[in-house]
């Protein structure tokens, strides 16, 4: 299992990072699946009380910077899951083990330089996903590959028109990490997330 293991992680996160990915799993065992890309996550952790089984899952598509955070950061969920405690999914136990498992892997043999400053500063205090933080999206994801980088609503100026899913909308005020924008369709507002990739 783990030489599986080493040799999935050698295709999908930077190489000096395999043996740690794999120390991981081999600290708390888990079953990992690799899964189609999903729009509403990059991964994600699930316990089974039935056979008290513990299951991290990260999507196939992601390069290899964002792959290594989101393995890490579905880790963390394993390691704070406390069937007798309800703890936040993404309160400060999960928040200080997600900043304990990536320390070790904030140096420049991990991460290039214009990823690793965003994300350093992103690891103070982690946020449930990194799509909600737009500078460390941004550096992360200028490393995909088959990705046509498109603009991202935090891109867009007030009062300027753009197109979400085949609808268009006008943005009318920046919040922390959302938009108000109205949609030109029905005049309804709708708040949308200031990464969310728009034409």
């Amino acid at each position: 299992m783990t030489s599986d293991l080493r040799e999935l992680f050698a295709r999908k996160v930077p190489l000096s990072a395999v043996e740690y990915c794999v120390s991981l799993w081999e600290d708390a065992p888990f079953r990992l699946k690799l899964t189609r890309a999903r729009k509403s996550k990059l991964g994600d952790y699930r316990y089974d009380p039935r056979d008290r089984s513990h299951q991290v899952s990260v999507n196939t598509d992601l390069n290899q910077y964002q792959f290594l955070i989101t393995y890490v950061h579905e880790v963390a969920h394993r390691r704070v899951h406390d069937p007798k405690r309800r703890l936040k999914p993404h309160g400060d136990h999960w928040k200080l083990a997600f900043r304990n498992l990536m320390l070790p892997l904030l140096n420049e043999a991990v991460f290039p330089d214009d990823v690793l400053r965003p994300l350093a500063r992103h690891m103070k205090n982690p946020k449930a996903s990194t799509a909600t933080d737009p500078v460390l999206l941004k550096a992360v994801s200028a490393y995909d590959l088959n990705k046509v980088q498109g603009k991202t609503l935090n891109e867009v100026a007030l009062g300027e028109v753009f197109e979400l899913r085949k609808r268009k909308f006008k943005k009318l005020e920046t919040k922390r990490t959302r938009a108000l924008c109205l949609d030109l369709s029905n005049n309804r507002r709708y708040l949308i997330s200031l990464v969310a990739e728009v034409e």
